[in-house]
């Protein structure tokens, strides 16, 4: 960051007063300018005993496969942005049945929190970020054609308690690669 949004004056990386870490300091006119981590959102959406994954038309990942899952915008639930992710990436609406799982990525300054949620209807097809969208059974997976470790960490968690008939909260790290 060179240039405070607040003022507009040139910008500085230091600790402020009361604080305990260097941040993007406004000399100008005193305004902190925080860093934070990014939260990602996004659904595990379950017909009987598949799931939907979209095959990215996007980077980083293209043409890889993914749950359905993108940033939170402000002013909106967590519940929320993971239904509007599953909208724009599958065109699939879904139920959300409970939070699942929640991992923290600090190389990558983001937390993904994915729900369990139910398809409503057998109604999806690719939106703009995705190349293809498809139900897979466990056997089906395309293992390692999967985007992001944390989806893959995700889906290897839901098969675990599926098969143990409990979905409990998870909460789990993806460390730097």
């Amino acid at each position: 960051m060179n240039f405070c949004s607040n003022c507009g004056q040139p910008m500085t990386h230091r600790t402020p007063p009361g604080d305990d870490r260097s941040r993007f300091y406004c000399e100008s006119c005193g305004v902190v300018h925080y860093q934070n981590p990014k939260l990602v959102v996004g659904c595990i959406p379950e017909t009987e005993d598949q799931i939907l994954l979209c095959r990215r038309a996007i980077e980083p990942g293209y043409g890889k496969w993914t749950l359905p899952a993108g940033y939170l915008e402000n002013g909106e639930s967590v519940a929320a942005g993971a239904k509007r992710e599953t909208l724009e990436e599958a065109r699939a609406r879904v139920e959300i049945l409970a939070p699942y799982a929640l991992y923290n990525i600090c190389h990558a300054d983001q937390i993904y929190l994915m729900f369990r949620a139910r398809l409503k209807g057998n109604s999806f097809q690719a939106g703009r970020e995705s190349l293809e969208v498809k139900l897979f059974s466990e056997n089906d997976i395309p293992w390692g054609e999967i985007a992001f470790r944390v989806i893959e960490a995700t889906l290897l968690q839901y098969f675990d308690d599926r098969r143990a008939g409990r979905y409990s909260f998870f909460m789990g790290s993806i460390p730097k690669p």
